[in-house]
């Protein structure tokens, strides 16, 4: 236990301080290094593994609905970025710029891409032709660059690894139904396989993404209350495809403009998941998406046949389909257990000469700390039904957590007076102004985070100005 006090002290509370907390846990579970410039981090192997396991199931998930992968240069020509005024004034403060190519200076600045809209309206634009051509279903796995002022690993960085959806359609109709297939994909995948649950709605317009007609997002409230928007999907209309010149040659052999798309879901989520699940012993990883589910750990690993009957449970239960590891360093036990526990391995494994003496093994949940006892024979169903049984109790303390702070005011006055006593998501109505809603910002913190879909009547007037309100807004102060 010794050990395990002194590992574990290295961590900051997350009720002294939360931010401590999320840095100490994403150093100190090796998730990221920091790079040489500053704002950029490493993703270290366990990060990396965990956001391959995220991308190997958001790519089936997108193949499954007939989805292509691409890739798109990493440079965009200035004239280009130019051609869509809102996309670029939206982007301008977070574009990093190459102007040399060696030691000569380039005749036309090249963006490094912060998003890819304009690549592939250009792309579009000489592809289609036809029809026959459409719809275009393409996504590419990159990383983006934004300079950002403030960074902080996973939530905010210089440059970030996502995926970005880009589709165009024949119709309007088309194009909206794809920008909400994917948006259901995305909340499908936060609470099936990241146990976080969302909220999905429309952004309002002053929180659209730069030349979108609508934004749709998913919200989800982090451990400390917080607000953290973890997907989103926009419907371009035909905005990008005039100002790209994207026609094609409909059924009628009329010429017609295309209808876009785009959604993108980022290494973000790593840290959602850090903040959603994680407590003060380090993270906590759902099982469907966590690197190793079950650690094997024996105990006197130095007496006749405990390691022979530990590497035999690991094969059991990486037959019946788990992901599973075993320690076999000279670490003690105690050491074993707090390294696994701080990097948010679902169970542990623990066997020992007395287990093998009565036939069985103990297996300890991440998330309670509930130990189980199990007979060998037992040991292949007890396994995946536990990793199930952690999964869905993870969804359901976030989905509590939400739940418990998430408030409902009739005025501005009373969203303050809430925000003095707590943190979390304040729905009210709204009468669609765009000065309310800066209002409300201003002089409460919190940004609108979307008009949801599951619509309250919750009152009938706006908090701001009391005129007829109809739309109901989440608020929420955010990362």
């Amino acid at each position: 236990m010794a050990d395990k006090k002194k590992l574990v002290s290295e961590i900051t509370s997350m009720d002294v301080d939360f931010a401590q907390w999320y840095t100490d846990i994403v150093k100190k579970a090796e998730m990221v290094d920091y790079s040489s410039v500053k704002g950029c981090v490493i993703m270290r192997p366990y990060a990396q593994a965990l956001w391959e396991n995220i991308q190997r199931t958001l790519d089936t998930m997108f193949k499954e609905t007939g989805h292509e992968n691409v890739a798109m240069p990493l440079f965009i020509p200035e004239s280009l970025l130019q051609k869509e005024k809102d996309h670029v004034e939206g982007f301008a403060p977070e574009v990093a710029w190459v102007t040399h190519g060696g030691s000569e200076k380039l005749e036309e600045r090249l963006c490094v891409r912060p998003t890819s809209e304009t690549l592939f309206c250009e792309h579009y634009a000489k592809v289609v032709r036809s029809w026959r051509d459409l719809p275009k279903l393409y996504n590419q796995w990159c990383s983006v660059v934004r300079w950002e002022k403030t960074t902080r690993p996973f939530l905010r960085s210089r440059e970030f690894w996502w995926q970005e959806g880009h589709t165009v359609h024949a119709t309007a109709e088309e194009a909206m139904e794809e920008t909400l297939r994917m948006l259901n994909i995305y909340a499908r995948f936060a609470e099936e396989w990241l146990a976080i649950p969302v909220i999905k709605g429309e952004k309002t317009e002053k929180e659209r993404f730069a030349g979108a007609e609508k934004t749709y997002t998913i919200e989800a409230m982090m451990h400390d209350c917080k607000a953290l928007q973890s997907g989103t999907s926009h419907y371009f209309g035909d905005g990008f495809a005039r100002a790209f010149d994207m026609q094609f040659t409909d059924k009628n052999n009329t010429l017609q403009y295309m209808y876009q798309t785009s959604w993108g879901m980022s290494t973000r989520m790593i840290g959602a998941i850090i903040m959603t699940h994680g407590d003060n012993d380090g993270l906590v990883l759902p099982p469907r998406i966590a690197p190793t589910q079950l650690v094997v750990i024996p105990v006197a690993a130095h007496k006749p046949g405990v390691t022979d009957k530990a590497q035999e449970l690991l094969e059991v239960v990486k037959a019946a389909g788990v992901r599973a590891k075993i320690d076999l360093s000279d670490n003690s036990p105690g050491w074993k257990f707090a390294e696994y526990e701080m990097k948010g391995v679902p169970l542990r494994l623990e066997v020992g000469p007395r287990d093998i003496e009565q036939g069985q093994c103990v297996l300890v949940r991440r998330d309670t700390r509930e130990k189980t006892v199990v007979r060998f024979e037992e040991l292949a169903a007890t396994v995946p039904a536990l990793l199930e049984q952690i999964q869905q109790a993870l969804y359901e303390k976030a989905l509590r957590n939400r739940e418990e702070h998430t408030y409902t005011a009739q005025s501005l006055e009373e969203m303050k007076a809430i925000l003095q006593q707590h943190t979390g998501f304040i729905k009210s109505m709204w009468c669609g102004d765009r000065a309310c809603e800066e209002k409300i910002k201003e002089e409460t913190g919190m940004p609108s985070r979307c008009m949801p879909f599951e619509q309250e009547h919750i009152g009938d007037v706006c908090p701001v100005c009391g005129k007829p309100a109809s739309k109901m807004v989440v608020w929420g102060i955010a990362y």
